[in-house]
């Protein structure tokens, strides 16, 4: 299943500024949190072990890594069973609350929210909803 795909965003009505590797940044961001929390499927944690490396040591963006690992597209099976089931619920385009707290958290001071830079700075303001969110998913299940 593909959850999202940057190349669904830099068409239309996307900022004219902007070059269309912007429309990874929120992707990347998610998928980044989940990584770091150790919920890559096996497969991604064996085969892109540097790249994995890359992210943990904030030598590449999250964005940078969602264009480069996975051609942009954020698909079920970069994430362990566990993340799947709990981006269905939270990530969810049209029904998740995940597009409501980026914005919250990242969207005051940009004109649109592609405007949001790809930056650890943003990442590390982000986590912790994501975190909280993660943990509340997690109380229901058990």
């Amino acid at each position: 299943m593909k959850y999202d795909d940057a190349s669904w965003h830099s068409g239309g009505d996307f900022p004219a500024d902007l070059p269309a590797e912007a429309g990874a940044t929120h992707i990347g961001m998610y998928l980044a949190w989940l990584l770091l929390q150790g919920m890559a499927n096996e497969e991604l944690a064996e085969d892109a072990e540097e790249d994995l490396q890359a992210l943990r040591e904030r030598r590449t963006t999250p964005g940078r890594f969602l264009l480069e690992y996975s051609d942009g597209k954020f698909v079920d099976d970069l994430i362990s069973d566990e993340a799947n089931t709990f981006t269905a619920a939270y990530y969810d385009l049209e029904d998740g609350q995940y597009l409501e707290d980026y914005e919250e958290q990242l969207g005051a001071d940009v004109p649109d929210l592609y405007h949001v830079a790809d930056t650890w700075e943003n990442v590390d303001r982000l986590a912790p909803v994501i975190a909280r969110r993660f943990a509340a998913w997690q109380a229901t299940r058990t």
